[in-house]
């Protein structure tokens, strides 16, 4: 009796599914707010020179703060003051619109800056004044929180494929809480991007164990379901931060309120089962049954036990070798399950790439950043209740490759909408934001399908790694509309569209049953 079989009997979706996934849905709703917490915690507000240091006791003290800024400022082609350059002497004949020659060239800021703090009462531009010249030291704050996921994902990948989910994410849930609470207290900016680094490493954890274990104690009829349910939290995520984010403008506070959960998720954590899929392909076939045992006593299915024993779970998941132990590099040992990691890496890096630089560049709509990033949340709630349908009909792959190159025609389109015609970009941004979205619902529930139980927390981390490679780089690719500013978002729609084609070479898993161990991809029975 195979595993999916096991799990039919005993209900593979009842009491103890739902419970399973409202422990861990309050740990899953850290994610989005750390992931996208740039938006705010990052956020640029107004700014100009300080041109206090102007003041000469005479003329200029007695202006009033606009005159200030028409003498002490240039202005830009719009007419507003420029946010990088000061005169170094005040220029009185621009009170007077006088034509006068002897304007002195701009400079630089020379005594800092001062910012709008009508938004955001500080943020890590007005902390350590990230603009102008070090601004790109302000993106980089994401990116190398990126790099820490990056690296964090094969890291618990392997670890919990060999020591089991449970504790791992335990793990998780207190190194996350604590470099959390670490980067909220940094004295400098160097202190604060290393502790946003081990943060990120740590959420990885949570990111990617924890929707293994909900998959894993799923049936077969129910999976495609419990993804798309898994995948609500990252909403409620998304709600949540834009809810603390508008009570909360200092971005310390921010930091210490989005992690606040997981305080609540550690205490809940006793009550979580392991995965008694991996505890009986790795031979721990007593405990498995301990949790079987478990869930069919909750899903009132006890009945259902009589015939299923410690070695009946044993050979459901028909292991060859229960001490064998399994890396990263079995998955690209045998030629089927090489062809899944390379092309499934392929599209998680386009998924991420551009999910993210929608995500993160909420301010280049036009609209007020708490409502950017609501609309984007809100349309996430119908679009995953349609993916589920579409999931069921025409399966993973053809929906894969539907979100992704929507994504992309939506991006190609908005190159085309000038910038004053904000409603129109903010509508074909936020139906281009939908479809990746659609891509991240999908791949995670494709991806937990295409790799066996063995190796599957080891490429769910590969692919997490390849993905955060291309979040690391998709802030950064914003600086490239310095060079011309339609290249960043012609690049975007390129990766959607390529990784999209990509899609289309993996299997389909729909109705099939989770493959145990590799045999199960390279010799399907």
């Amino acid at each position: 009796m195979k595993f999916d079989s096991i799990l039919s009997e005993i209900n593979g979706f009842g009491k103890f599914q739902i419970k399973l996934v409202l422990i861990q849905m309050i740990s899953r709703m850290t994610l989005p707010c750390h992931f996208l917490l740039n938006n705010f915690m990052a956020a640029v507000p107004s700014h100009h020179c300080n041109i206090s240091a102007l003041e000469d006791g005479a003329i200029f003290g007695n202006l009033t703060l606009p005159q200030k800024l028409a003498v002490g400022i240039p202005a830009e082609q719009d007419g507003t003051p420029s946010s990088c350059h000061m005169f170094s002497k005040p220029q009185y004949q621009y009170l007077s619109d006088s034509n006068s020659t002897e304007a002195t060239s701009p400079v630089k800021c020379q005594n800092g800056w001062v910012y709008d703090n009508s938004t955001f009462k500080s943020t890590l531009a007005t902390e350590w004044d990230l603009v102008c010249s070090r601004k790109g030291m302000n993106k980089a704050t994401a990116t190398i929180f990126f790099i820490g996921v990056m690296t964090g994902a094969p890291v618990f990948g392997f670890l919990s494929d060999r020591f089991g989910r449970r504790p791992l994410l335990l793990a998780s849930y207190l190194l996350s809480l604590m470099f959390a609470v670490l980067s909220a207290f940094s004295t400098s900016y160097v202190m604060f991007v290393i502790m946003r680094f081990f943060t990120g490493m740590s959420l990885a954890g949570i990111s990617i164990i924890s929707i293994v274990l909900n998959i894993e104690w799923f049936s077969i009829d129910h999976r495609t379901f419990s993804g798309v349910i898994i995948s609500l939290d990252w909403t409620l995520g998304n709600w949540l931060m834009v809810g603390l984010a508008y009570c909360v403008n200092e971005w310390r506070m921010l930091i210490l309120a989005v992690s606040s959960p997981l305080i609540l998720a550690t205490i809940a954590w006793r009550w979580l089962p392991e995965s008694a899929r991996w505890l009986a392909a790795n031979g721990k076939a007593d405990a498995a049954h301990h949790y079987i045992m478990k869930c069919a006593e909750m899903n009132n299915t006890s009945k259902c036990m009589a015939n299923i024993t410690p070695m009946t779970l044993l050979e459901s998941t028909e292991t060859e070798s229960e001490n064998k132990k399994y890396t990263i590099l079995d998955l690209f040992r045998t030629p089927d399950i090489r062809k899944i990691a390379i092309c499934s890496g392929i599209v998680w890096y386009g998924v991420a790439f551009t999910y993210y630089g929608i995500s993160l560049n909420i301010s280049g709509f036009g609209l007020n950043p708490y409502l950017t990033q609501f609309i984007f949340a809100s349309i996430e709630m119908p679009m995953k209740i349609g993916v589920y349908f579409l999931l069921e009909k025409i399966g993973r792959r053809f929906s894969q490759m539907t979100a992704l190159l929507g994504a992309g025609l939506f991006l190609f389109i908005n190159m085309f909408v000038s910038r004053d015609k904000w409603v129109i970009r903010t509508v074909v941004a936020v139906l281009g934001k939908s479809m990746s979205e659609a891509s991240f619902t999908i791949i995670y529930l494709f991806t937990t399908e295409l790799y066996p139980t063995v190796v599957r927390q080891n490429g769910l981390g590969y692919t997490s790694f390849i993905a955060r490679l291309g979040v690391s780089v998709s802030p950064l690719i914003m600086l490239l509309e310095d060079v011309w500013h339609l290249l960043p978002a012609a690049i975007y729609c390129a990766v959607a569209v390529i990784s999209g084609l990509v899609a289309s070479l993996l299997p389909e898993t729909l109705n099939s049953r989770l493959p145990e161990v590799i045999e199960d991809i390279e010799k399907p029975r």
